[in-house]
């Protein structure tokens, strides 16, 4: 048999084998296994489909509740809400309060003094000094009692050589801003680190106005808000001791960054809006000497050391002492007033306050001044809840005729 003839028998074979029934079968087979990966496949696909898209709505319901919670966290933490050149911003305080067995709350306190023209230590050339009064506030938020505890071992006195016009250390507020305890001093326009209660580290100048000024700052009070340092003075227009307008300096604040970087913010219309909220227009005037941001409410607070609606003269503002607590928004545009205690002979006004720390805010602790005859009388510290001015501590006086223009509680 030819190559040719066997080639062409197996061709027949090949042809006869196809057409037997096994060749069938083995087809079907073929084609149901093609079928099954294909199923297979289809399978494997969709499973794929669904788990990229329950993948997907994972992330997305992950990355809402970060949006969500996250700022929410931050606010609750003692570390970090503002980075600035490299720096995290230290929003942890310089102590706690503790809880006592008995159900009471205590917190340390401590007042710093402007003793004015007093201010001069006799004891070393070029010296000025502020006297520090610390203790302890103890609360009872069941109760609604208070007390306070002076620790006179604990009291010291602060020295500083930077003057100006031959005065300084006339402190008017403190503050814990950037882990730091911070005073201001009124005459110079210095703000210190308080180092320990001990030493005083210049750490910022304020000049007057819209920092373009040669004077240093009248700053009266601090407020930290949005990882920044709030620096105001008095809030009304600066005059003569006759009333006379100069300037608006006084109506300016500063704002403060971590590094000490300062912007100089025009006030002037808030201060006005505040004015006018408690029915007093120009000449007439309020004097601020405590603000403060809560972050809680949203508002601005504040307790005006005096207010007339008279033009400002020097020998009858002694008595405009006033018990206001006005509260703004931030953007100034709802503005609401209250009482608090009585106002008296109009001899007392407020001069600093702080919220009690892990209230929400609700209760307030402040000091009242005193001047007559352009002399400190005497100081008053007084504590009440915001939602109806009860007074849990009502102007208990200080020993000494000091006048204590800051405070702080931690």
């Amino acid at each position: 048999m030819t190559f040719t003839e066997n080639v062409k028998n197996e061709d027949e074979n090949f042809t006869s084998f196809q057409n037997t029934p096994f060749s069938s079968n083995s087809e079907k087979h073929k084609n149901n296994h093609i079928n099954n990966r294909r199923t297979s496949l289809m399978l494997i696909s969709n499973c794929f489909s669904f788990s990229v898209a329950a993948l997907i709505i994972s992330l997305l319901i992950a990355f809402f509740s970060l949006q969500y919670y996250l700022p929410k966290a931050l606010d609750q933490c003692s570390c970090v809400k503002e980075e600035l050149n490299g720096r995290l911003y230290n929003s942890s305080s310089i102590g706690y309060p503790k809880h006592l067995p008995d159900g009471r709350i205590q917190y340390q306190i401590a007042v710093v003094s402007d003793l004015d023209h007093d201010s001069k230590f006799d004891g070393k050339k070029n010296t000025w000094r502020s006297f520090v009064r610390r203790g302890r506030l103890y609360f009872h938020p069941e109760l609604l009692t208070a007390q306070i505890q002076w620790n006179e071992e604990e009291s010291v006195a602060l020295y500083s050589q930077l003057s100006s016009g031959g005065r300084a250390m006339e402190l008017s507020d403190l503050a814990v801003f950037d882990g730091n305890l911070l005073t201001v001093d009124d005459r110079t326009g210095v703000i210190y680190k308080i180092d320990n209660f001990n030493t005083m580290i210049p750490w910022a100048f304020l000049n007057d106005g819209p920092g373009n000024t040669t004077k240093g700052f009248k700053a009266e009070w601090m407020s930290v808000k949005d990882g920044h340092l709030f620096v105001g003075g008095l809030g009304k227009e600066w005059t003569t001791t006759q009333g006379v307008f100069q300037n608006y300096h006084p109506m300016w604040i500063k704002i403060i960054n971590l590094n000490g970087e300062i912007v100089h913010a025009n006030w002037t219309e808030k201060y006005i809006k505040i004015r006018e909220a408690v029915g007093i227009k120009f000449p007439g005037y309020l004097i601020h000497e405590s603000a403060q941001w809560s972050d809680v409410h949203k508002k601005w607070f504040f307790l005006p050391r005096r207010a007339s609606n008279d033009t400002y003269s020097e020998d009858t503002d002694e008595h405009k002492g006033t018990n206001m607590l006005i509260m703004a928004d931030e953007n100034f545009t709802n503005i609401e007033a209250t009482r608090i205690g009585s106002i008296g002979d109009g001899s007392r006004g407020f001069s600093a306050f702080q919220f009690l720390p892990g209230s929400d805010d609700q209760f307030i602790v402040a000091l009242k001044s005193e001047e007559r005859d352009g002399k400190a009388v005497a100081s008053y510290l007084c504590f009440f809840r915001l939602s109806d001015g009860q007074f849990l501590i009502e102007e208990q006086k200080f020993d000494g005729p000091y006048k204590f223009e800051g405070l702080i509680i931690y």
